[in-house]
């Protein structure tokens, strides 16, 4: 009798990640899992600092857990982490309880600091096949490199400051491919808008999400990571690209990266890690990438969008169930229904958050606005994700098109996104901003909150309404 071996099992990268990090199998579906990097920031960092100290715990590997502010500190140009005084307080609390359990901090003012979901892949924390946690729901944005990351409470937090690891269930996997080539002036941010419109923000509940197909692979890193950042927004608990060529070029170097030889094994490794062909997914959707157009939210949930050059539901084609919520959101949103989506006013104009505030957003919204002046009536602030790229952005001189064109040009931090520095939106202003969430009062205490990608955000603060950049 010939003996015949039995194939391996194929795998998703998610298996092959899971797998990897899976310390102790504990029985009905939980496990153990490792934590390879910890992020801390000052909303949700001294908290989990503070109740790990009081039951008398130290944090377990602090050289795998680094912190910086960016969610309370102001904006303001010249600012220190007391310009806002909760958010000084805050900053605070995290710088102490860092310097007490030996983690890295980068401050205000290091080289480093900025939103926690845009330093960690500039400077090489997260890396294609690692686990990594924060405290936010945006963490999935590392995913962009080929991370599994995802958003952890207090709890969970502490838990892993003391021990490295977290008790958890494996979710399912899930693909959603995209296909065929983008559209002039369609962006990542499009994409993610389109996705949300077409599969509502409870289709990846229970999942991990891959992004793939040609469309996917076609993006550079910087709209990979723009794309994951919105995985959450779809009820995935995370969400990833499979690491290529871009990814290795994008790392090569990053202060945290593996250097010399070190860095060409660990390529070797990232490249055993995309899925296997024919691996099969719990859930499987297609996308044709030609059907995606620029994109804006008209509601107050991100899966309230439509095409720029669209309009507004009418309510004979919203299902019964849904109609008493659309009629609740065109009244905070003071929209009509079957309103052109176009002839909503700007008062305001946001370009920044860790869905798009990287080198290469603020580039091509300069592209938009070069030479030409934002609308009278119209409020625009440039926020950079961090220092870095603040710094090469002045280099480039962008800073002096944005500053010529009436926008302000800002220090890096989460600053309007979430709003928690009081930097707000006045009640009932309208904002189109190339954040991730547009909730009531996510922008400040009835606030109206239109997402879109800064290409499109430029446009708007030009007309002094929401513009399709495709007319630019």
């Amino acid at each position: 009798m010939t003996f015949v071996p039995t194939p391996p099992p194929l795998r998703t990268m998610f298996d092959k990640i899971w797998d990897a990090h899976v310390v102790r199998d504990l029985g009905h579906g939980w496990c153990l899992l490792h934590v390879d990097r910890h992020l801390l920031h000052d909303l949700s960092g001294p908290h989990a600092l503070d109740a790990l100290e009081a039951r008398g715990l130290k944090t377990l590997t602090p050289d795998l857990v680094f912190a910086t502010p960016d969610h309370a500190v102001s904006s303001q140009p010249g600012r220190s982490a007391e310009t806002y005084p909760l958010g000084g307080k805050l900053a605070a609390r995290l710088r102490a309880g860092c310097a007490r359990q030996g983690i890295r901090l980068f401050d205000i003012g290091d080289d480093g600091q900025g939103i926690v979901h845009v330093v960690a892949p500039e400077l090489g924390l997260a890396m294609p096949g690692a686990t990594l946690i924060c405290g936010d729901s945006h963490t999935c944005t590392n995913g962009g490199v080929g991370a599994l990351a995802f958003g952890v409470g207090q709890s969970e937090s502490m838990h892993a400051l003391a021990t490295q690891v977290l008790r958890m269930r494996k979710p399912k996997s899930m693909r959603i491919r995209v296909d065929g080539s983008l559209g002039r002036g369609v962006t990542a941010k499009d994409i993610a808008l389109h996705l949300l419109r077409t599969l509502s923000t409870s289709a990846a509940i229970g999942h991990v999400v891959e992004f793939a197909g040609s469309a996917v692979a076609a993006l550079e890193l910087e709209g990979r990571l723009t794309l994951c950042n919105l995985a959450v927004e779809l009820g995935a608990r995370s969400g990833f690209v499979a690491p290529d060529d871009k990814t290795f070029d994008y790392l090569r170097g990053r202060r945290f990266s593996p250097a010399g030889r070190a860095f060409d094994e660990a390529v070797a490794h990232w490249r055993l890690l995309p899925s296997d062909p024919d691996a099969r997914f719990d859930r499987d959707v297609a996308i044709a990438a030609e059907d995606v157009v620029p994109t804006v939210s008209w509601g107050t949930q991100p899966d309230q969008s439509v095409p720029v050059d669209g309009r507004v539901p009418e309510l004979a084609a919203v299902p019964v169930v849904d109609r008493a919520s659309v009629l609740d959101a065109l009244g905070y949103m003071g929209l009509a229904p079957g309103q052109p989506i176009a002839e909503a006013v700007v008062d305001w104009v946001f370009i920044g958050s860790c869905t798009n505030a990287r080198l290469s957003d603020l580039r091509e919204a300069a592209r938009i606005v070069r030479g030409r002046r934002v609308a009278s009536r119209v409020r625009a602030w440039v926020v950079p994700g961090s220092v870095a790229v603040r710094r090469a952005a002045e280099a480039e001189g962008l800073d002096r098109i944005f500053l010529d064109a009436g926008f302000d040009w800002r220090e890096p931090g989460c600053s309007m996104c979430v709003a928690a520095n009081g930097e707000t939106i006045p009640p009932e202003a309208r904002c189109i901003s190339t954040s991730n969430r547009n909730f009531v009062g996510r922008q400040g205490p009835r606030a109206r909150t239109h997402l879109a990608s800064p290409a499109t955000a430029a446009a708007s603060a030009l007309a002094g309404r929401i513009a399709d950049p495709r007319t630019i």
